[in-house]
């Protein structure tokens, strides 16, 4: 594929380092974000309400309530919280170390092997200045993804107080977008671009249905994890992405040695 074709540098071109550690980190970072999955089974496995728990109909927030009774018009009690909001907190750190470690540079090749990335200086100065201005605005949207998290896994929703909610919406705006942009700036470059747009497109035509309705939908809960979950497998997608680039190069660094 011409997509993967191997492009010499040349004046006013660099290619990241994609055998650091800081991009290691950056790309597995992402990807850990996984453990969500894990730690929400878990947790609605000890739920201890008077009915069973339900992702149709149940919130996700519930599950990090910490006090048992009526929270709203629902009856939450999940003995797990404690794991559930610290499963927020590490999700959250993890988009954040992404953030901050997956530089612009890397970001515009790392679904494109070989393929150098260019200054903005150079030719098409222009498309350039797109391709950093994306991966920039990417990098700033995931960092805000992940600080909505953290909030809300240390303001749990039976707190009362707003940053709740705030960081809620601040995690699926910030997810959403970035992914759709990630898909834009890696199109062409992977399949997985079109899986990433997609992926934001769904998380905000959900949360579009959920301001205007309210969230007075007959399964409310289906309606929150098609805002969340998109997220949450789009940015393990795309740093499972990064990650083997980065272990293509440094396979590639030990059998050149």
């Amino acid at each position: 594929m011409s997509g993967h074709a191997t492009v010499p540098a040349s004046a006013g071109t660099f290619l990241p380092n994609v055998r650091s550690i800081r991009a290691a980190i950056g790309g597995w970072a992402q990807l850990s974000v996984v453990q969500y999955f894990a730690a929400e089974a878990a947790v609605i496995d000890a739920w201890a309400g008077p009915e069973p728990y339900s992702r149709a109909t149940g919130y996700i927030s519930d599950l990090g309530a910490i006090s048992c009774g009526i929270y709203e018009d629902r009856s939450v009690c999940s003995p797990l919280h404690v794991l559930m909001n610290a499963s927020f907190v590490v999700q959250g750190l993890a988009l954040i170390l992404g953030a901050v470690f997956l530089t612009a540079g890397l970001l515009c090749v790392a679904a494109r092997p070989g393929v150098p990335a260019r200054r903005f200086h150079g030719e098409a100065p222009r498309v350039i200045a797109q391709h950093w201005i994306l991966a920039v605005a990417i990098r700033i949207l995931t960092g805000v993804a992940g600080v909505g998290t953290v909030l809300v896994g240390l303001v749990p929703e039976d707190f009362g107080s707003p940053w709740h909610f705030a960081g809620a919406l601040m995690f699926f705006i910030g997810g959403g977008f970035a992914l759709i942009l990630l898909g834009i700036l890696w199109l062409r470059q992977t399949p997985v671009s079109w899986f990433l747009a997609a992926s934001g497109a769904l998380c905000i035509g959900a949360l579009v249905v959920g301001g205007l309705t309210r969230m007075d939908v007959p399964e409310p809960g289906i309606l929150e994890r098609l805002m969340g979950y998109p997220v949450t497998i789009g940015l393990a997608a795309a740093g499972l992405v990064i990650a083997q680039r980065v272990h293509r190069e440094r396979r590639a660094r030990v059998r050149s040695r």
